[in-house]
């Protein structure tokens, strides 16, 4: 798989250093207030347990399963919930965790039905990357790891047709892998 790799962008101490400074805004944001945080599955489940071991608060951690890509490079428009229900978060402060802040689709979906169906009494949202580039949907990271560019990165639980998840690193993938997609 490193052979995969055209760059790494972000070695794993550099990841987690910046977790560390996340962790303590976040800590600062709600140490007064009860926090729920819906990580959004698959790609955030790295950075949901390395993130959330650093914030000493009580909370509450559910999951949301979504997807856009279905297996391409390139976001299909459509975000498709892939369960029944949605986290019990009804009057809560919740955090929403996502991988990676690219067409702005995702999140945008997922705030718009949390905050029409589910109630919250405060929703922002947390990514480890967001893309510098203009977005399809209206989205807005209230907390951001790190700004890229727009390639497509891999690794730290980003994924290409579900490989490369457990890279401890966020790297670029070489395009002739995915080119032909």
């Amino acid at each position: 798989m490193l052979d995969d790799i055209a760059t790494i962008l972000f070695h794993e101490q550099t990841i987690l250093r910046r977790l560390d400074e996340l962790a303590a805004e976040i800590t600062r944001d709600y140490s007064d207030k009860e926090l729920t945080v819906v990580a959004v599955l698959n790609g955030s489940f790295m950075f949901m347990a390395d993130l959330l071991r650093r914030v000493p608060l009580p909370l509450r951690v559910d999951c949301i399963s979504v997807s856009s890509y279905h297996g391409g490079t390139e976001s299909t428009g459509t975000v498709t919930f892939d369960q029944l229900t949605l986290p019990d978060i009804e009057g809560r402060h919740v955090l929403i965790l996502d991988d990676i802040l690219d067409s702005g689709r995702t999140l945008h979906e997922i705030s718009a039905k949390l905050t029409a169906e589910a109630r919250p009494k405060s929703l922002r949202s947390c990514v480890l990357l967001r893309k510098v580039k203009v977005r399809a949907a209206d989205a807005v990271a209230d907390y951001v790891g790190f700004d890229i560019g727009d390639e497509f990165v891999v690794g730290y639980g980003l994924d290409f047709q579900e490989r490369y998840r457990n890279l401890p690193f966020v790297g670029v993938l070489r395009r002739e892998l995915y080119a032909a997609e």
